[in-house]
Order: structure tokens, then C-alpha cells, then sequence
């Protein structure tokens, strides 16, 4: 098998998920969080540092989880369907791997048709409001990507692999993937940029590379 991996957040959709939580809190707690995400991002901060507290500061809910759900269907990336599906045709296996959410991604991967889902699980208690989500889990940390992907060669032991994605944490799979391509279409980093194989700005602009 061929594995193919895309980050989600301003790679398969347009959106951040947990700025667009934080979002639907007020301009105040959006401002606070947006910050904290591109630090991370930028790879100014380490991941963990920010991961934590952005969640204490917006203690999302399960209507404002609904809502960005649906959000990631509305901006998916306008050749992503037709990509995946060529993908798909020419023998590879797609999956996801996010530093966000997997209950706001299912839908999206749902509607994507893709099955595997390697995100955070967030946890709500039974009238939906926020307890905690899973801390020990890889995509909260730096390194932590390289660390699934090196779970799926061993579970799948694909004969290649390749990983899309737009930000520092995408890039730091490169040792363990046989190409990286880097994702511009939203949020071109120049740090991203300098250090992919390929750097592409449409999904469709994978077809030629892979």
C-alpha cells in the first residue's frame, strides 16, 4: 500500500478548529488564542506550552463544537475532493493526522471519505460541557507526529509514504516519511517552505508530484 497524510486545519479546510472555537467565545478570548496558535505554529513556542491553556481559556462546548464541525465541511479546500478521489484511484490509502480535534474532524473526514483519523480526543461530560482532553496524546507535543507516523509504518508497512501540511509540526515528519510536501493555499510559512521537498499551494498540485 501507499499511505498519503494531510494535516487537517489550513490544509484540508480553510479553518483553524481551535481558533474557530475560540471564536465563537468573543473577540477577546479569539484575539488571545489566535495568538498562542501562531506562535505555536511558527514554531516560536513548543506546542505543549500552548495547547493546554488555550483549551482553559475557551472550555468548549458541544454547541460551539457543532458548530465548527459543520465549519470545516464549508471551507474545505475547493480541489480536495476531486484530489482524494484521483488519489484513491491510483492506489493510495489517505489519512489524517491534526494537532486539532477528532470529534470536530469526523464529519469533514466523513465527508471526504476517510477513514483513519489520528487527532486529539476532546472530552465533554454528559450535559456537553468541557472536562479535559487526552494531554498525553502525540499531536499535543512536538514530535509527536513523527512519533504516529512511526505507529503506522509499523501497523501498515506502507512501500511509501508521504505527508502534506502547512505547519512546523507537519514539517518535523520529514525524517520519517519519503516525501514531505508543504501546504501554502491558506497560510504559507516561510520556515515550511525552506524545508519541504515540494511546496504546493492548490491539493490538486499534488497529482504531479506523488
Amino acid at each position: 500500500m501507499k499511505l498519503i497524510i494531510f494535516d487537517c486545519d489550513s490544509t484540508l479546510s480553510s479553518i483553524e478548529g481551535i481558533d474557530e472555537l475560540a471564536r465563537a467565545k468573543g473577540p477577546e478570548i479569539f484575539s488571545e488564542v489566535e495568538a498562542l496558535t501562531n506562535a505555536a505554529m511558527n514554531g516560536e513556542v513548543p506546542l505543549d506550552q500552548v495547547f493546554a491553556r488555550r483549551l482553559e481559556i475557551i472550555r468548549p462546548d458541544l454547541a460551539t463544537c457543532a458548530s465548527v464541525e459543520q465549519l470545516y465541511i464549508d471551507t474545505v479546500e475547493p480541489t480536495a475532493v476531486a484530489t482524494l478521489d484521483t488519489l484513491r484511484e491510483q492506489g493510495w490509502t489517505v489519512a489524517i493526522l491534526s494537532g486539532g480535534f477528532k470529534r470536530l474532524i469526523e464529519p469533514l473526514a466523513a465527508f471526504l471519505q476517510i477513514e483513519r483519523i489520528e487527532a486529539v480526543p476532546l472530552k465533554l461530560d454528559e450535559n456537553g460541557y468541557y472536562i479535559s482532553f487526552d494531554d498525553s496524546y502525540p499531536t499535543t507535543y512536538n514530535g509527536g507526529k513523527p512519533e504516529i507516523i512511526r505507529q503506522l509504518k509499523s501497523e501498515l508497512s506502507p512501500e511509501k509514504i508521504v505527508m502534506v501540511g502547512d505547519g512546523v509540526s507537519d514539517l518535523e515528519t520529514q525524517s520519517e516519511v519519503d516525501s514531505f510536501i508543504g501546504y501554502g493555499g491558506y497560510t504559507p510559512r516561510e520556515k515550511v517552505k525552506a524545508g519541504a521537498d515540494h511546496f504546493i499551494y492548490k491539493l490538486d498540485e499534488l497529482l504531479a508530484l506523488v
